[in-house]
């Protein structure tokens, strides 16, 4: 009976001694909560309740501009008037072909670039890196018009460039087999954020895996393929996933330089100018919304299908071993 007692004393004692903890906890809880409501209240009211508004807005004949902004529920009209659209069609194509250029000069040409300024024995290494770097931060508008002179078919200063040596320039911006290497030229401009995070990336990586694989013979190449991609796959992971979300969002750049006609010959009228042109020009919000969601759902899908992929090329510095 005694030891009865006893125990129920120390089980009330213990209670007691714990419950000052657990308030602490949910007052920290609550405070934290307090904290970052104003951002999950801007999440909700400018993030994710517009998404829904637009979803359900895709079920919709939503032309806001007339109709005195009546809302006409249609069904799947609006889907199904997708898959038969050959604009649609041709918009995607105009966008995955810019892709097979604008993927590897987004990834390879910054991770070049960082390798470069990472070597050793390399002279003025600040200047060059802030020289790379200083164009991302450029005013996109203002740049794209620099870019325009640049580029110009007629005299265009690297079409002069190309005289003085003797070859013919192209037609950069007005040949529809041009416009799109135009546009991935013109993409070298913002490699400086990608590069600063490679160079981090290229700063991490452990200088005794370098001096063991050197020891063992290894030759410049080999370190570079076996030690220093693994390495910093994480880093080339994350620039791939910006990049391809990027992608389809590609609009500024053909927009401003082809007056949102995707000229010449629509060879650069790329899938969110489309989208553009169905919402704001045309007013057909339920279209614009459903061709929204059709990008969202592709970009979703390609991503997942990245880091379903991870497993097998990314290397992570610690991983859970499951």
């Amino acid at each position: 009976m005694l030891d009865v007692l006893q125990s129920g004393t120390s089980a009330g004692a213990a209670a007691s001694a714990g419950a000052p903890g657990g308030d602490r906890r949910k007052r920290e809880r609550r405070n934290g909560l307090l904290f970052v409501s104003p951002w999950l209240l801007g999440l909700l009211l400018f993030y994710i309740g517009p998404m829904i508004a637009t979803l359900v807005m895709s079920f919709t004949d939503y032309h806001y501009a007339s109709d005195n902004g009546a809302v006409h529920f249609v069904g799947l009209a609006n889907w199904s008037r997708l898959f038969h659209d050959p604009t649609v069609g041709h918009s995607t194509i105009v966008t995955l072909k810019f892709g097979l250029l604008f993927v590897p000069v987004s990834v390879l040409l910054p991770l070049a670039l960082a390798y470069l300024m990472t070597a050793r024995g390399l002279w003025a290494r600040g200047f060059f890196r802030a020289a790379f770097f200083l164009p991302s931060i450029i005013p996109g508008v203002s740049a794209l018009f620099v870019w325009q002179g640049f580029l110009n078919g007629t005299d265009g200063w690297l079409n002069r460039m190309l005289d003085a040596l003797g070859l013919p320039g192209p037609n950069w911006m007005g040949d529809a087999n041009w416009v799109l290497p135009s546009y991935a030229l013109i993409g070298i401009w913002g490699a400086g954020n990608a590069m600063l995070i490679f160079i981090s990336a290229l700063n991490g990586v452990p200088r005794e895996l370098y001096e063991a694989a050197t020891i063992d013979g290894a030759g410049p190449w080999y370190l570079f393929r076996h030690v220093t991609l693994p390495m910093i796959s994480p880093m080339t992971f994350y620039n791939l996933v910006l990049t391809l979300v990027a992608l389809g969002q590609y609009f500024i750049v053909p927009f401003v330089l082809t007056n949102g006609t995707g000229d010449p010959n629509g060879s650069a009228f790329f899938y969110a100018m489309y989208f553009y042109q169905q919402t704001f020009k045309f007013y057909d919000a339920g279209y614009g919304s459903a061709l929204a969601w059709l990008m969202f759902a592709a970009i979703m899908a390609v991503t997942g299908l990245l880091f379903w992929s991870q497993r097998f090329w990314v290397h992570y510095e610690y991983e859970v071993k499951r």
